[in-house]
């Protein structure tokens, strides 16, 4: 596949696997990724195989390890480096298990931009002495990495922030975030939910101690199958703290099939993040989707999406409309926030045109991908200038 392709071409190569596009623009991938037909055979491959076989746990493991590989190539790290677990929340509460807060730095750094579960699982360890600062960002969402590198103090245990806001799509500089926090010899986590699979992410070259997500977004997956990337190299050189959970189950041993009930004996590397028996059906689905999103390259999905953004940027400001997402590159994500006067009558309103978008904060999320093309945008752009009375003015 070639970089300089239109979006036009790059999307229609993979158009026809996704049968949503028969008879919808999806432009909702914030929210889910669009079912790909490779997906949803690999659920009936996972039944076929139970309903002839009954347990297959041997096959069931090399499924997983088959995700945990695809998921280091897509960040560009190594399989030891990635902890599969159940959801995004259970990576984050076995990080959150590591901390003694009572018996050292007790201060959560994070910000105002978090997705609930981020918040919410922090603010559950007040009962262990944690204290949360939330970080403000701007009205536009955007925040200063200065800001964030003001507030680490000798009582900072971890700075957990957002990669892209969930709200509108703003992105933050990770990379000058890991570093001043680092310089304090303090630990980041990032939450990288909106932009793993559509945005290109180097782990080892981002720097991040922790890095989480899931898979139903833009890496084609479905609920069930999150991740922890856990760059243990990095904690030992910044940190020198060995991170052992207390949130745990026997996936997390060092020796699964040991079965040893007498002691705790984590993994050495990333699975020691992990828990029980994983989720398997939602690993099926997972592996057909990140081989399909590792063959189009996250690269060129990154230029496609980059482009329909553009698109759909003009076509608003063309119709008066307020464009909530950053403009420039490196401050935004695949997805456009299009402020509304009433967001959740524009998407019902967009839906009966067939044009599936989601909403947040007061306004529209469209967030293309790979398999979106300029036809998409214009429906979009044609039911937001047929429903103009529900945008907001400039």
């Amino acid at each position: 596949m070639n970089s300089d392709q239109p979006a036009r071409q790059i999307g229609a190569i993979r158009r026809d696997h996704f049968k949503i596009f028969e008879s919808r623009a999806y432009l909702n991938s914030c929210s889910q990724g669009a079912l790909a037909n490779e997906v949803r055979a690999a659920y009936d491959r996972y039944l076929d195989q139970l309903e002839e076989f009954g347990s297959l746990w041997e096959t069931w493991v090399g499924v997983q390890e088959d995700v945990r590989g695809q998921i280091a190539s897509l960040f560009s790290t190594q399989s030891d480096q990635v902890a599969v677990t159940t959801s995004a929340s259970a990576a984050i509460n076995a990080i959150a298990s590591c901390f003694d807060f009572r018996n050292g730095p007790s201060k959560v750094l994070t910000t105002s931009l978090e997705f609930p579960t981020v918040g919410q699982i922090w603010h559950a360890q007040e009962i262990n002495g944690a204290e949360i600062v939330h970080v403000p960002a701007d009205p536009d969402h955007r925040l200063p990495a200065e800001r964030i590198a003001a507030a680490i103090d000798n009582n900072t245990a971890i700075v957990s922030v957002t990669h892209v806001c969930y709200r509108n799509g703003a992105m933050n500089d990770i990379r000058a975030i890991v570093k001043a926090a680092h310089d304090r010899g303090v630990p980041v986590l990032v939450d990288a939910y909106q932009s793993t699979g559509a945005v290109p992410i180097d782990f080892e070259d981002l720097g991040a101690d922790f890095l989480i997500g899931g898979v139903l977004k833009y890496m084609l997956g479905s609920p069930g199958l999150g991740f922890a990337l856990v760059n243990d190299k990095a904690l030992s050189e910044f940190i020198r703290t060995e991170f052992i959970p207390t949130t745990t189950g026997w996936f997390a041993a060092r020796d699964i099939f040991s079965m040893d009930i007498y002691k705790y004996d984590p993994a050495k590397d990333a699975r020691r993040f992990e828990a029980g028996t994983p989720n398997v059906p939602s690993m099926y689905a997972a592996r057909a989707g990140l081989k399909f999103l590792l063959e189009v390259g996250v690269n060129n999905a990154w230029e496609v999406s980059s482009q329909l953004h553009d698109q759909l940027r003009s076509g608003v400001n063309e119709l008066g409309g307020v464009c909530a997402t950053p403009e420039h590159p490196g401050e935004h994500g695949p997805m456009l926030a299009v402020a509304s006067v009433d967001e959740h009558a524009l998407v019902n309103a967009m839906a009966q045109d067939n044009v599936v978008v989601s909403s947040r904060d007061g306004n529209i999320r469209i967030s293309p991908h790979f398999y979106n093309n300029t036809q998409d945008v214009e429906m979009a752009l044609a039911s937001l200038a047929k429903n103009r009375h529900l945008l907001a003015d400039r």
